[in-house]
């Protein structure tokens, strides 16, 4: 079957999308190892078929049935990790259930633009409503989506254990092993969509979501029980690449450990832009939370124990204080010097070689060195500050070090 499954995947490949990556690029795939390259080369030529194969069978909807309009957005689909399994098994939630897997992609998961109170996707609709780009974010990690998904259905099969909830949502997990690079992380969307959502993504802790749900599968919790050993150890393989992935993109500067940014080449793992306002960088809000998952979640090595210690100590050294919140005459959120305020703040972005704060505009894309530099000449929808770290610093830190003595 191996021998017959790469050159199917290449035949397919043809019939996708045929621009070429901005990250995943020719040269650089040239310079890997053999084994390596093999890998990549496989798993690129697999996510080109997918592609193929979802234009393919919308097409043939589209042909044999009235294309229906593309359900609008909706908010983030979301639920607590803790919710009892009595909520799942509600008729509602059963309904909901049968209209999210009417949306699940052929490849196994979901857009991000779906509103799920209009009913059941019909032939020949589009399995997302996002603007522009018809198949942009089409299957993605981005914004909790394909993540929650997987919880919401594998709670609904914990309470119903209906076999049609139970067949969708062992595709999603398979969706999730299979978007998994070689190299342990993620990108943004599944297929591999060009530009930077090629990029292993921490933002909006796209990551983190994926290792959670890997995490609780192979610990057979929060609604995973039904996980045999089988499918445990292969969700257990796949965070462990995923934290090995996590230690080896830990910035460092003059050979000192640091933070992570937002997102990271998927081959060199060096730190990469994406939109105009999120330059490469150190990030302020997304390491934060990736810290706290590894500290609550993650395994104690001594590795990943120097990995959480050396990034708690980068962010005790770069609070900024000084500073409150406001708004200005415009009525526009702004961040002004008040040697009275008791707030601590770090920033979003820091530079990765100076590490002080940093601020791009989102309209002309330039690096300032202030807030207020930037916001006079860009729009500002977007937190430029944080105060996740402080939760590190404050209560999960004796809960590191109480985890730590059990040795758990």
């Amino acid at each position: 079957m191996r021998t017959l499954l790469l050159p199917f995947l290449i035949a397919i490949t043809a019939l996708a999308d045929d621009k070429p990556f901005t990250m995943l690029t020719d040269d650089l795939l040239a310079k890997l190892p053999e084994a390596q390259r093999s890998e990549w080369t496989a798993y690129i030529a697999k996510s080109k078929a997918f592609a193929a194969e979802e234009h393919r069978i919308l097409d043939e909807e589209r042909s044999k049935a009235e294309a229906k309009p593309a359900p609008g957005n909706r908010a983030e689909f979301e639920h607590d990790s803790d919710t009892p399994a009595e909520w799942f098994a509600s008729a509602e939630n059963q309904k909901l259930a049968d209209i999210v897997i009417s949306y699940q992609t052929p490849t196994g998961g979901w857009s991000k633009a779906v509103d799920y109170t209009k009913g059941p996707r019909q032939p020949g609709t589009h399995w997302t409503s996002q603007k522009g780009d018809a198949w942009h974010y089409c299957g993605t990690f981005d914004n909790r989506t394909t993540t929650e998904h997987i919880k919401f259905l594998a709670g609904v099969f914990t309470a119903t254990k209906s076999e049609d909830v139970k067949a969708s949502l062992m595709k999603g997990l398979d969706y999730v092993f299979a978007a998994q690079y070689p190299n342990g992380g993620w990108p943004q969307n599944y297929p591999v969509e060009r530009g930077y959502h090629e990029a292993i993504t921490l933002n909006d802790d796209a990551m983190v979501h994926v290792l959670e749900v890997l995490h609780d599968l192979a610990e057979g919790d929060n609604h995973f029980a039904f996980a045999d050993a089988v499918l445990k150890q292969r969700a257990q393989a796949a965070f462990d690449k995923g934290i090995a992935c996590i230690a080896a993109m830990q910035v460092r500067i003059d050979g000192q450990p640091t933070v992570w940014c937002a997102q990271h080449h998927p081959l060199t793992l060096e730190p990469v832009k994406a939109r105009a306002k999120e330059p490469p960088s150190l990030s302020g809000g997304e390491s934060a939370n990736l810290v706290k998952f590894l500290m609550r979640s993650g395994p104690t090595t001594p590795e990943v124990v120097a990995i959480i210690e050396s990034a708690l100590k980068w962010f005790d050294a770069h609070r900024l204080t000084g500073l409150r919140k406001t708004k200005n005459d415009q009525g526009k959120t702004d961040y002004i010097a008040d040697t009275a305020s008791t707030d601590v703040l770090w920033a979003r972005f820091y530079d990765l070689q100076t590490a002080k704060p940093i601020f791009a505009g989102a309209q002309d894309g330039i690096v300032y060195h202030t807030f207020q530099e930037m916001a006079a000449k860009n729009k500002v929808a977007y937190d430029f500050f944080s105060t996740r770290p402080a939760e590190l610093l404050g209560k999960e830190l004796p809960r590191w070090r109480k985890r730590l003595e059990k040795g758990k």
